[in-house]
């Protein structure tokens, strides 16, 4: 590229460059001012768009980018919500919480900060998940799926059953909320900056091969397996992260919040978002959060035309499988499908990089 076409994609990058930076000033300080203006339940809300955020890029790296089925998402998050929280949970609270046998001595004195606790989380997830990769990844399809999901069920009953570690199925309570919004949308734009990175470099370049044809991928030479393993513990490095901020919003968690139903919710925001897209994730974690909140109305009782009508428990998730079905027949691609944002597309200057790979 010469000439004008050469000065004409350099002005194009310039501007770019200016117009994210300019994005990126006015979200913060919409986020400051939602901070310091919305109440308590409207900034848990967001909070938790950030981290199904977080969840949802996770698990397209592992479904939608590399093209492996997964269901045990909860049992990473779990991991990484009870990493954290036994981290920065202090001795006294650990004394007065392990009520059906005492806590393990190795544990009581063990505490780290917040962002250590982050950090010691993914890891610890990542680590369990190159574990359960060595083996199930030579598996493929459905059979990873289930075998996926074995593990994660694994994962629930081992955190029931190991009291001295875990407090069984009384699970943590009162554990410190520092996840808020600066915390949570920090780690979001760190885990966005690392994915778009990862995507656009010659690794990325492999997962989409893996993901499009194996056996092809193998002829040319990619070590499609270990490829496959460093992309599945990648992602669930992220599940155990926010699965971590999980807990530490919400400040309680137990093994009944880890089961297979938080896996089939980040499976919605992966397929409404599109699989193998990285704005997609973020575009489906806002609509399916949001919608998962609002639809919330339909389980209170109403009285319509003097006629009281009962709420019925479970039945926003009903109601929202139907629109997921909806979304699935008419737009099966999802929202973003493959494609990704880019100011050259919104402006129309060019294709910008951001259409279908």
């Amino acid at each position: 590229m010469s000439g004008p076409d050469a000065i004409g994609e350099g002005n194009n990058k310039t501007r770019d460059a200016v117009l994210t930076a300019v994005a990126a000033v006015v979200f913060a300080a919409a986020l400051w001012l939602a901070s310091s203006n919305l109440d308590g339940y409207k900034l848990r809300i967001i909070n938790l768009i950030a981290i199904n955020a977080i969840l949802g890029l996770s698990l397209n790296l592992i479904y939608g980018m590399t093209g492996m089925f997964s269901l045990g998402h909860a049992g990473f998050m779990a991991i990484g919500a009870y990493v954290s929280a036994l981290l920065i949970l202090s001795p006294e609270q650990k004394t007065t919480m392990w009520i059906l046998e005492p806590i393990a001595p190795w544990l009581l004195n063990v505490r780290a900060p917040f962002v250590v606790s982050l950090a010691a989380a993914g890891l610890a997830a990542a680590f369990f998940g190159w574990l359960v990769a060595l083996p199930v990844l030579r598996l493929g399809g459905d059979y990873l799926g289930i075998a996926t999901l074995g593990f994660s069920e694994i994962i629930r009953i081992l955190i029931t059953n190991l009291t001295p570690i875990t407090n069984g199925s009384l699970g943590l309570k009162g554990i410190p909320a520092h996840t808020d919004i600066r915390m949570s949308y920090g780690c979001l734009a760190v885990v966005l900056f690392c994915m778009v990175r990862l995507m656009r470099s010659n690794f990325g370049n492999v997962l989409r091969a893996v993901r499009d044809d194996e056996i092809a991928a193998r002829t040319m030479g990619i070590d499609t397996f270990r490829t496959r393993v460093l992309a599945f513990t990648l992602g669930c490095f992220g599940g155990g992260l926010g699965g971590a901020l999980m807990g530490n919003l919400i400040t309680t968690i137990d093994p009944k919040m880890f089961m297979i139903t938080q896996t089939y919710s980040l499976l919605m925001i992966v397929v409404v978002g599109g699989l193998g897209s990285i704005t997609g994730s973020i575009v489906g974690a806002v609509v399916v959060t949001t919608m998962l909140e609002w639809l919330r109305f339909v389980e209170n009782p109403v009285t319509i035309g003097g006629v009281n009508i009962p709420g019925i428990p479970g039945m926003r998730m009903v109601i929202f499988s139907l629109l997921l079905i909806v979304v699935i027949i008419f737009r099966r691609e999802g929202i973003m499908g493959m494609r990704e944002f880019s100011w050259s597309r919104l402006f129309r200057g060019g294709s910008g990089g951001g259409g279908r790979r």
